[in-house]
């Protein structure tokens, strides 16, 4: 009788890889991402943002450094193509000599391109900076006017550092569009638009009055150190997860 064999196990039946199906959810998440990004924030997603940074800061300044509305109008004059540190550090001196438009004019062009010197466009900026407090002192009586167009007829003022003059100096809830709220706004979903104008007439319609007068300086500071241009610190952002930009960087 021949000896009984043992029978060898099935060979266990391969799994057929589906690398299409892969391609396909992946095309399908990206698909609706975009229609997310495309449908925008609800109003629910926008308040609770606003919330967040409520939270984190109740009472957000500006970081340019000022003693009254003239010195802020001057300031905020001068930071245009600057960063703030490099103009607080020429206005710290250069305020406790200057901080009217007539002691601005007694110290004239060449006095103030002496404190100036070490900020870009200095010498467009300080002929500016001597027209517009003329301009205040014949028009204005040496005031600041809390109105959006008499600030826009000053020399070297338009748009941004007028909202920023009211916001701030008179506590009128206006946004300020700089680079940094620009790209948040942009890349949040909150109010995309191709102009800083377009931005600005967007959060407005969005933004909830709470908020309003805080808003701009709570997405300047976002975007200034945490949405960066180049590498944004998404790891640290506490409104990531409404956020609609598509390419976060990994934590």
């Amino acid at each position: 009788m021949p000896p009984a064999t043992t029978a060898k196990p099935p060979k266990p039946k391969s799994v057929r890889k589906r690398p299409g199906k892969a391609l396909a959810n992946a095309a399908a998440a990206k698909a609706a991402a975009k229609r997310r990004k495309r449908d925008g924030l609800t109003p629910q997603e926008v308040e609770a943002i606003f919330f967040r940074f409520h939270q984190v800061d109740p009472e957000p300044k500006g970081e340019l450094e000022s003693v009254n509305a003239y010195t802020l109008l001057v300031a905020v004059a001068l930071s245009a193509q600057a960063t703030d540190v490099g103009v607080n550090k020429a206005t710290r001196p250069l305020f406790k000599v200057a901080d009217t438009p007539a002691k601005m004019l007694a110290l004239g062009e060449e006095g103030l391109i002496g404190h100036i010197r070490t900020i870009g466009l200095y010498r467009n900026k300080a002929k500016n900076v001597i027209a517009l407090s003329q301009r205040l002192i014949d028009a204005y009586g040496g005031e600041v006017p809390a109105d959006r167009e008499a600030l826009e007829t000053l020399p070297g003022v338009g748009r941004k550092t007028a909202n920023v003059v009211l916001n701030i100096a008179f506590g009128v809830p206006t946004i300020a569009v700089d680079t940094h709220l620009f790209r948040v706004a942009n890349r949040t979903g909150l109010a995309p638009g191709k102009t800083p104008l377009a931005v600005e007439l967007g959060l407005e319609k969005v933004v909830p009055d709470p908020y309003r007068l805080h808003a701009h300086h709570w997405l300047i500071l976002h975007g200034r150190y945490v949405c960066k241009a180049a590498k944004p610190l998404c790891q640290r952002c506490i409104i990531r997860d409404i956020c609609r930009f598509e390419d976060k960087t990994a934590a």
